[in-house]
């Protein structure tokens, strides 16, 4: 049967699409037919090599730029624990977040790109090809480095005067380890030594006949991890503000006046992030938030019963939501950087719109946390 008017006149613009992709095909495999090499010379050789490897290169750095989707916490510390929900005891699952954060930076398309040295990266270490993907790793790098830290100083110990876990003290410094070091020894070798003693240490904290080990779920522990967030949130909304020139009044020394500082500067400062790093700096904040909302999330489950008690659920929850959009996929493939009202949108000034609110609510709960 013969289709219909309507529908041929569908199909059409199909057709001559898919002969046009047809024709194009047998002329690239033309191209590199032996034959056509020899009739051509071999600048032509030379040019079809240099512009297919080039072709593939992009497609590659293509797909290597996309980002990795959000991972359920619980499920990624049940897989930790072997499927096993008597391990997961309170501090099981921030733990295992932190671990799988740092798997994903190995385990996503191309792997860990921060130290590659290689095209589509790379030009042999004097350019950097892709930035972007770099950027966010380095995002997600400084969010761990902050939980590992308050791991080590809070939540694994009672007090100030108790002693630190064996595996966390040398996680930590591993995790601090330079992000883009290629050799001698790779940046990855040095994080998966550090997810190893990250490992040990869980292992030791669902062992109920390890009474050493422990994390601490208090309110104060959770506050200094919160504080630490909420710097890097004030720190990436100040420099993603400063995508477009903007003057500022310092406040450096305000609320103090006995306060000094050691260089004298200027009343007035003028911000500007170089046209460059627009890009960079987008990316980093939104490879720290992909993080930070990961932690959070490990931290409602892990800290349930504080939150209950200080009725601070609500203002956890909000903060996640906050994060969540600063998720959203870009509707272009390059970081718009349009003035403020312009005619062309500022994607850093709309992720300064989400990081902004979740910085004061973090304030907030600090506030509900540090109440009796």
């Amino acid at each position: 049967m013969a289709p219909s008017p309507d529908l041929s006149r569908w199909l059409a613009p199909l057709r001559g699409a898919w002969t046009w992709l047809r024709r194009r095909l047998a002329d690239l495999a033309g191209a590199w037919h032996p034959d056509t090499w020899r009739a051509r010379g071999p600048l032509w050789a030379a040019g079809t090599v240099a512009i297919t490897l080039a072709l593939l290169l992009y497609l590659l750095g293509m797909y290597w730029t996309s980002e990795p989707e959000p991972f359920d916490v619980r499920a990624a510390a049940l897989e930790e624990a072997g499927g096993d929900e008597q391990r997961l005891v309170p501090g099981y699952v921030t733990t295992a977040t932190v671990i799988r954060l740092m798997r994903t930076l190995f385990d996503k398309p191309g792997g860990y790109l921060s130290n590659d040295r290689l095209p589509p990266v790379s030009l042999f270490g004097t350019y950097q090809m892709l930035d972007n993907i770099p950027s966010w790793e380095f995002g997600v790098v400084v969010m761990v480095r902050d939980t590992a830290h308050v791991l080590r100083n809070d939540f694994s110990r009672s007090q100030s005067q108790g002693v630190e876990d064996p595996d966390l003290a040398e996680a930590e410094p591993l995790f601090n380890f330079d992000n883009d070091s290629w050799l001698f020894p790779p940046t990855e070798r040095e994080y998966r030594r550090g997810i190893n003693h990250l490992r040990r240490y869980l292992d030791r904290l669902a062992d109920p006949a390890d009474t050493r080990t422990q994390f601490y779920a208090r309110a104060d522990n959770l506050s200094e991890l919160l504080a630490v967030a909420g710097k890097r949130l004030g720190s990436l909304s100040q420099r993603l503000n400063a995508s477009v020139e903007e003057l500022r009044v310092n406040t450096d020394l305000a609320g103090d006046p006995a306060a000094r500082q050691a260089t004298a500067a200027p009343g007035l400062v003028m911000a500007r992030t170089p046209w460059m790093e627009v890009d960079d700096v987008f990316y980093e904040a939104r490879g720290y938030t992909w993080a930070l909302l990961h932690v959070l999330r490990a931290v409602e489950i892990d800290f349930k019963d504080v939150l209950e008690k200080k009725r601070a659920q609500a203002s956890l929850q909000q903060i996640i939501r906050l994060l969540e959009q600063t998720q959203r996929e870009p509707s272009s493939p390059v970081v718009l950087n349009g003035d403020p009202l312009g005619w062309l949108a500022n994607y850093s000034k709309t992720l300064v719109s989400y990081i902004s609110p979740a910085n004061a609510a973090i304030i907030d709960l600090r506030n509900l946390l540090a109440q009796g």
